[in-house]
Parts: C-alpha cells; structure tokens; sequence
C-alpha cells in the first residue's frame, strides 16, 4: 500500500475547464460518508490488474463495487463499466485466468485500432515527442488532437470496428443507476470531456473515446481521445466525497512536467485541501515488471490480474476502515 504524499497543487486550471456539449458539471456537494473509486488507466496490464485486485479486495471482505462514484479514465473507463453491472468481481478475475494467454509481443505488445498497430514503445515515442514541444497541458491536449486527426486522415479507421471490441468486454452495455464517470478529451478542440448517464452518450460510445489513444474515436460531430489527457488519474473529480480510493497501475507516474498539475500528488493534496480521506494503491512486485512500454501487450494480463488478486486479499484489513 502506498498512500501518496501530500503537496502543493501546481495546476490553476481545472477549476476553469469548459465542459463540452456533451459533458456532465461534476460539482456538486457530497456527503463526507459517501465513497469514491478512482479507477487510472494502463492498457490491459492495467484493466487485468484492477479487475484482480477489486475480486481480491472483494473475497477478503471489502467490496469496492459499493463505491457511490465510480471515476473511470481509458482502461480503468473499461473497468468502470465491468464492475458497476450484476457481474460479481469474482466472475470478471476468472474470466481473465480463462484466456488463452497469447505469446508477449515485440515491441513493448500492440493492439489494433482501425486497421492501424499500436503499440506501447510507438506510443510512447509519439506522445513524448508532444509532451516535449508543448508550453502546458492545454497546448499538450491540442497537439495531441491535432496528431492524432492529422494521423486518422493519413489512415482513417472504422469506428464500428473500435466500438465492436469495447462493447465485447463490457458485461453490460447501459449506464447503471450508480453513478460513473469517463474521461476522454475533444481531439477538434483540447478541451477535457467527462461523460455521465445524462451526456446523451451511449456508454459504449464513452468507454471507446476514453480508451482511444492514438486514434479519434467519433461520436456524432465529435471525436475524442484517451482520458488520461485531461488529468492522468482524474482523482479530482472525486472532489466533494468524503472518502476516496484510488487505483493507479502507473504508482502515480507521470511523463507531463510537474508544474502542469497533472500529477497524481497534485490531485491527492487538491482532495485533501478538500476535506476528503485519500488513499492510493499501487501495484507491488506480485505482477510482475508490466506497467511500463509493455502495459498494452495482452500477454500482461494474467500475471497482472493474479498479482492484483493476491495484493487485494492483503490490502483487506488495512482499507476495511476507510470503506466500511
């Protein structure tokens, strides 16, 4: 367990983002009891690791699926709406220990998106290379939609295709009744998108622009990329609950400047400033070495997911506290 230290907020935006059309305003008042799942991405070393910890917190006692808001961003987008439906924690782990293990990939594993391979080691150049000729996280937002548009232009892709395979992994395909929200960002214009139940956006449609990378995905005159470029772990829109818990695959990383308040600590002490109780967790050394170029590679899965079951079975008596 690690619990993400304290430190001065670094980012005076958040609080003046402009929502899109299809956005939901996340402030509202919430009770101090109420509890809040924060769920970061990672690719599917991340989605595998998240699902076996909650099913280990879950056996051990401590059901993270009672959260009242449940924050999802890419792969955690796709966790959000696994967990929230009548599938049982449990049913989605073994699940995952049911695959077919597929052999590691070369080139830190890959996906395919509309025709085009993506793979976390070209990922991570392309979006570096962003990262690095950008003045703030605004003007990163921007870049990154522009690559990417410029990209889909050059290859253009079959959303149906990228919307088929989401809809496969979900359980479920409507908003539940529990509050959610998905992240992702508008790839025409920077600005950071969050969807809910009363967006008009089918949740399909939120989780597929929420895990889109390198790729718009469209949604009417819309298209959207990946959540993680609105704030990495999104932990701030858990503003307002009085306890919050949040899962980062990634241990709170982060390849943006510290000063553009991306930060999971920058959010953490944002909450905290607050009045919330914040706790992170991490993954420890029982996954394996898959959190990095690797993470989108399919072959991470099943050592993530049991190492993330083995870590929630001994984080049940230090997180009982806080959840029950």
């Amino acid at each position: 367990m690690n619990t993400t230290p304290a430190s001065t907020p670094r980012d005076p935006q958040p609080g003046n983002w402009p929502i899109a059309q299809q956005a939901h305003s996340t402030s509202q008042s919430a009770s101090t009891d109420q509890r809040a799942l924060v769920l970061a991405g990672a690719g599917a070393a991340g989605n595998a690791w998240e699902l076996g910890l909650i099913a280990g917190l879950s056996d051990a006692g401590v059901d993270l699926t009672e959260a009242d808001l449940v924050v999802g961003t890419s792969a955690g987008s796709t966790v959000a709406a696994q967990i929230t439906g009548r599938t049982r924690p449990t049913e989605l782990y073994a699940a995952i220990l049911a695959e077919v293990p597929p052999a590691p990939s070369r080139g830190g594993g890959a996906h395919r998106r509309g025709g085009s391979n993506v793979s976390g080691a070209n990922y991570l150049e392309w979006s570096d290379t962003i990262i690095a000729t950008s003045e703030n996280a605004y003007d990163m937002r921007r870049r990154m939609g522009a690559a990417a548009l410029e990209r889909e232009a050059a290859n253009p892709s079959d959303p149906t295709r990228w919307r088929g395979i989401v809809a496969s992994r979900l359980p479920h395909h409507d908003w539940p009744r529990q509050r959610i929200l998905i992240t992702a960002v508008d790839a025409d214009t920077g600005e950071p998108v969050v969807f809910d139940r009363d967006s008009g956006v089918d949740l399909v449609d939120a989780v597929a622009a929420s895990t889109s990378a390198m790729t718009p995905y469209r949604i009417g005159e819309h298209r959207y990329l990946n959540g993680g470029y609105r704030r990495s772990e999104n932990a701030d829109l858990a503003a307002g609950y009085g306890r919050v818990l949040v899962l980062s695959p990634f241990s709170g990383r982060t390849r943006m400047p510290l000063e553009w308040g991306m930060d999971l600590s920058s959010q953490v002490a944002e909450l905290r400033a607050g009045g919330s109780r914040v706790e992170t967790v991490f993954p420890d050394g029982r996954a394996g070495d898959v959190f990095g170029a690797n993470a989108l590679d399919p072959s991470t899965r099943l050592p993530a997911a049991r190492g993330g079951y083995d870590q929630g079975l001994g984080l049940a008596e230090h997180l009982v506290e806080l959840w029950t």
